[in-house]
């Protein structure tokens, strides 16, 4: 099933292409000319655009334009009854896709969207591989941890099982939702991704189930819900702790009957949606507050997956240094190495953004560095400042003394708590039974943060 938008202002040939197409199965929405065509793309979003030339507000050629500016990958088929040579080298050369004279008969008319949908989907693989291979990366790992999360993925990925994967920012999250995807028998369609914190309760509703013409003011039109385009495909809910109540028990219905209805209708759809969750929160603690559903928690905590926080797994950082280092090399021109002392700040560096951070850290001294083999000096200060600060107390001396030999213990103590907690500092102080304020001095002493 594609989403295919007919801008056509004779209600007769509208309705006759709305009818041939929704009878194989598309999901066929119709425009009254132009304008009220480009109102309907830019809220549905469709697979496939089909336009007639002439029309009474903006010409076809005009809708060809806007919709080529602002989503150059959609497809546009342009239908005339004025067609002349070079009428269609005009609108090919503007990116229509096909060019068909009227009148055709519906068989023509199939084959050329079948052709459309064809084309659609091997573009959105291709952007899709892209994607991937710029952010696979963050699950490259050798550690015990990374080597255990890939055999359960492994597992996992081929079957329509429900997924909450939990982790700190920048571990990669996402990455793993899309690795999920790629890795399942819905890769043939793509990942649907909503970030559920970057909207509003309304906004929100609106992006999850779609809305009616009139639902609310400003809804000028029709609006297919996320849950309705990733029918037969996944969707990746990030951030779920930030549903409010109401979105919440209308998601658990989801997930139970898989049907729901969008805001301000009263049809009921009915999809088939693998969903893949998100959270950095603790949806345990979420749900003993009472600020999420216990019900809903074990529908989308199934099969759970806990990505690690690079601190907990630094035998993968020199893998993924050098997997960095090797994507900017090809990129800039040349040929990036660390030296040894560089690599070794960087495998005790407590890394607080993750993955993300250690990549964000790598580009910035590859297009700085005059030199091609990166040392101590290029990398920032402040990683290189608090990794010699915390590397004079590793390991005792016998040149140490007494106060010397107190703060290693001391360090040794607070680093073992530390990570026991998780890298919670308030659940940290109260293990090794300080005030946090003192804990948050001492780390700071020893460069452990």
């Amino acid at each position: 099933m594609s989403h295919i938008l007919v801008v056509e202002d004779n209600d007769t040939i509208r309705e006759g292409i709305v009818e041939v197409l929704s009878a194989v199965g598309h999901d066929v929405y119709g425009a009254r000319g132009g304008k009220e065509g480009l109102q309907y793309f830019s809220t549905m979003r469709p697979d496939i655009v089909i336009t007639d030339i002439k029309m009474a507000d903006l010409s076809g050629m005009e809708v060809l334009q806007s919709i080529r500016k602002e989503s150059p990958q959609t497809i546009v088929m342009v239908i005339t009854a004025f067609g002349t040579i070079e009428l269609a080298v005009e609108a090919m050369k503007e990116g229509a896709f096909d060019f068909i004279p009227k009148p055709f008969p519906p068989e023509i008319l199939r084959l050329k969207v079948a052709k459309a949908i064809e084309l659609a989907t091997a573009k959105s693989d291709y952007q899709y591989l892209l994607e991937e291979r710029k952010t696979q990366s963050m699950l490259l790992g050798q550690s015990k941890a990374m080597g255990k999360l890939q055999q359960q993925m492994a597992k996992v990925a081929p079957t329509t099982t429900s997924v909450l994967i939990t982790g700190e920012s920048g571990t990669g999250k996402e990455v793993l939702a899309r690795s999920i995807h790629a890795m399942s028998q819905r890769s043939h369609r793509p990942l649907v991704k909503v970030d559920c914190s970057a909207l509003s309760k309304n906004l929100l509703e609106s992006e999850l189930f779609g809305h009616e013409k009139g639902a609310f003011t400003g809804a000028s039109s029709r609006k297919l819900g996320r849950f309705e385009i990733a029918h037969q495909s996944s969707i990746f809910l990030d951030e779920i702790a930030e549903l409010t109540e109401d979105l919440q028990v209308k998601l658990l219905r989801v997930l139970q009957d898989r049907r729901f209805e969008r805001v301000g209708g009263n049809r009921t759809i009915e999809v088939d949606v693998r969903v893949i969750s998100a959270t950095n929160r603790d949806l345990k603690k979420e749900v003993r507050s009472g600020r999420f559903r216990e019900d809903l928690y074990y529908r989308l905590h199934i099969v759970p997956f806990e990505i690690p926080p690079l601190r907990k797994r630094k035998k993968d950082i020199e893998m993924l240094a050098i997997h960095f280092l090797e994507g900017f090399s090809k990129k800039l021109g040349r040929h990036f190495e660390l030296s040894p002392n560089a690599l070794n700040i960087l495998r005790h560096h407590s890394w607080p953004g993750n993955v993300r951070e250690l990549e964000n850290v790598l580009e910035r001294i590859c297009v700085l560095s005059s030199s091609d083999r990166l040392g101590p000096e290029d990398l920032p200060e402040d990683i290189s400042k608090k990794v010699n600060k915390s590397n004079k107390l590793n390991s005792l001396s016998e040149n140490m003394n007494l106060t010397q030999r107190l703060e290693y213990l001391e360090k040794k103590l607070i680093l073992e708590a530390y990570e026991s907690c998780g890298g919670v500092k308030q659940s940290t102080a109260k293990k090794l039974g300080i005030k946090t304020s003192a804990l948050y001095y001492k780390m700071e002493k020893y460069g452990i943060v």
